[in-house]
C-alpha cells in the first residue's frame, strides 16, 4: 500500500512521492530544539514523532536524509545568557543543553539525524538569503538597522502567504513590525530577518552588509534546510503551533526569494509535504509549571519511568489528535511492554539457535496497512498485539517450532525497526543480591524447604524483580 498522510499544504490526505527521479531518495527536515534549557515531553512528542516516520519511510524501501537543526542564537538563548551568573560564551551555554538534549533523545531510542546543522554555523548562508529579498524588494532596513520581510510586498509579486493556515487579511495588522521571535496568532506581520545589534545582546553579534546584529529566528530554518536539501524538498515536520507564524514565514522567505523584482515570476515551491503534529497535554490540561504538570524527561526519569515507556505513551495517539499525558497513562504503558517482553522472551526461549523458516506472519502487513493510512498508530499497535495473542496461543497449544519462532522473532524486528519499543541493546545488569536470593531460593526448592523459597519470592518481589519458572530453569525480570 502506497502511503498517504495529511499534507498541511493542501490541506487534504495526499499519497506520498518523492521528488527524487528514481523514487528512493527523501529529503527531511524537521525544526529541532532551541537549547536554552532541559527539553520537555510536549517537545518530545515531535521528535519521537519524526523519528517514527523517518523509521516508516525507510522500512517502506526509501533512503531518508534527515536534517534536524538546533538552535542556538534567538530571543530565549539571549535572555538566559544574559541572567547567568557565570560569564560564559554563546557556544558554552548552548553546548550544555544541547548535549542534555542529545542524552535524552538516545535515551528514547531516536536514531540521529543524518545532518545536525546549528544555526550560528549557517550565519553566510542567512545573510546570502536576507540579501536576495533586498535585491527583490521584499525586504527592507528599518532606521535602527534592522531588516524586515515585507507580506505586502511579497503578496504584490506573486507570493502566497497563508498557505499552512488561513488567515483574515481584513483583520489582521499586515505592515506592522514585528522584532520578537515569536508573536501573537493571526498577527500577519512584517517580521524581522535581521536585527541591529542592541546593547542587551552582549557579545552575541555577527558583521553583515546592513550592520553587526543577529538573525532573526524564522530565516534561520529556511537557510539551512536549503542549503543542505535544496530550493525544493519533499517533507517538513513540526508540531501545529509552528504552521503559524514560524513555517508560514518561512515559505515567505523561501519562496520569495525565488521571485523577480519587477514581478512576473512564479515561485519555486519550498517544501511539498508538510507535517504538523497536535499539541500534548499532561493530566488534561496544557503543561505549565505553575500547574505543577510539567516534565522534563529527567523528572520521569526520577520518578523511574524508561525512555522505551515514554516512548510508547507518545506513539500511542494519533499525530493529528491531542494526546492526554498522564502518570496512569506511564503505568499502563508499562504494563502493555511487559506482555510483548514476556511474548518475545517466550519466542526467543523456543527458537534458539534456530534459522527463520516458513511463512511470514501476518503482522509486517497489518502494521504496513495501518501506517500507510496516514500513520494510524492505533491501528499499528492493534496489529501488534493481535500478533501476540495469536503467538502466546499457538506457544501454550505447542503449535511452534524453533525456525518458526524465529521466523515470529523476525516479523517482530522490522516492525520494532520502526515503533522502537524493544529494550535498548545493554542488559540491565542484575545486581548480586539479587542473584545471590536466586540460588538461595533454588537451594530452598531442592531441599524442599517450599516456605523458605516463598518468602524469599516476596522478598525478591518487594525489590522489584519476580522470578518466572521456564523448563531452562528460573528467569529474573524487572516489574
Amino acid at each position: 500500500m502506497d502511503l498517504q498522510f495529511f499534507n498541511t499544504l493542501s490541506h487534504r490526505i495526499e499519497t506520498f512521492k518523492t521528488s527524487d527521479p528514481l523514487g528512493k531518495k527523501v529529503g527531511l527536515y524537521c525544526c529541532g530544539p532551541t537549547v536554552y534549557d532541559f527539553a520537555h515531553i510536549g517537545n518530545f512528542r515531535t521528535f519521537i514523532f519524526v523519528d517514527m516516520v523517518r523509521r516508516f519511510l525507510e522500512f517502506k524501501g526509501f533512503q531518508v536524509k534527515h536534517v534536524m537543526n538546533i538552535t542556538d542564537v534567538d530571543d530565549k538563548i539571549i535572555q538566559r545568557l544574559n541572567a547567568s551568573p557565570e560569564k560564559i560564551t554563546l557556544r558554552d551555554y548552548t553546548s550544555i543543553y544541547e548535549k542534555a538534549f542529545f542524552e535524552d533523545f538516545d535515551q528514547l531510542n531516536c536514531l540521529r539525524p543524518s545532518i545536525i546543522p546549528r544555526a550560528t554555523d549557517y550565519i553566510p548562508q542567512m545573510l546570502e538569503l536576507i540579501g536576495k529579498l533586498m535585491e527583490n524588494g521584499i525586504a527592507y532596513q528599518t532606521p535602527d538597522g534592522s531588516i524586515f520581510f515585507s507580506i505586502q510586498r511579497y503578496m504584490a509579486l506573486g507570493g502566497k502567504y497563508g498557505q499552512l493556515v488561513k488567515i483574515n487579511f481584513d483583520e489582521v495588522r499586515v505592515g506592522e513590525r514585528i522584532k520578537n521571535d515569536e508573536y501573537e496568532k493571526e498577527n500577519a506581520a512584517d517580521f524581522a530577518l535581521w536585527k541591529a545589534r542592541v546593547p542587551g545582546d552582549g557579545e552575541v553579534f555577527w558583521p553583515s552588509p546592513w550592520g553587526e546584529g543577529r538573525p532573526g529566528w524564522h530565516i534561520e530554518c529556511s537557510a539551512m534546510s536549503r542549503k543542505l536539501l535544496g530550493e525544493t524538498f519533499d517533507l517538513h515536520l513540526g508540531g501545529e503551533d509552528l504552521a503559524f507564524p514560524h513555517h508560514e514565514d518561512e515559505i515567505a522567505q523561501s519562496e520569495g526569494s525565488t521571485l523577480c523584482k519587477e514581478g512576473g515570476c512564479k515561485p519555486t515551491p519550498f517544501v511539498r509535504y508538510w507535517l504538523h503534529f497536535s499539541h500534548l497535554l499532561v493530566e488534561g490540561k496544557k503543561m505549565s509549571k505553575s500547574l505543577g504538570n510539567f516534565y522534563t524527561l529527567r523528572d520521569l526519569f526520577a520518578k523511574g519511568y524508561t525512555g522505551r515507556e515514554i516512548r510508547y505513551l507518545l506513539l500511542s495517539a494519533h499525530y493529528r489528535e491531542s494526546l492526554n499525558f498522564t502518570l496512569e497513562g506511564l503505568n499502563g504503558a508499562r504494563s502493555a511492554l511487559s506482555r510483548l517482553d514476556e511474548c518475545l522472551a517466550k519466542l526467543k526461549e523456543l527458537a534458539g539457535a534456530a534459522e527463520a523458516s516458513g511463512a511470514p506472519s501476518d503482522l509486517v502487513q497489518n502494521f504496513d496497512d495501518a501506517l500507510s493510512n496516514d500513520f494510524n498508530l492505533s491501528a499499528g499497535w492493534a496489529a501488534v498485539f493481535d500478533w501476540v495473542r495469536q503467538t502466546n496461543k499457538l506457544i501454550a497449544e505447542e503449535k511452534l517450532s524453533a525456525s518458526e519462532a524465529a521466523r515470529l522473532l523476525a516479523d517482530w524486528a522490522r516492525v520494532d525497526a520502526v515503533l522502537a519499543v524493544s529494550p535498548q541493546k545493554k542488559e540491565e545488569e542484575i545486581p548480586a543480591e539479587i542473584l545471590a536470593l536466586l540460588e538461595e531460593r533454588q537451594a530452598a526448592r531442592k531441599a524442599k524447604n517450599f516456605a523458605r523459597s516463598d518468602a524469599i519470592r516476596d522478598e525478591l518481589k518487594s525489590k522489584g524483580w519476580v522470578i518466572e519458572d521456564t523448563p531452562k530453569g528460573p528467569r529474573l525480570k524487572r516489574i
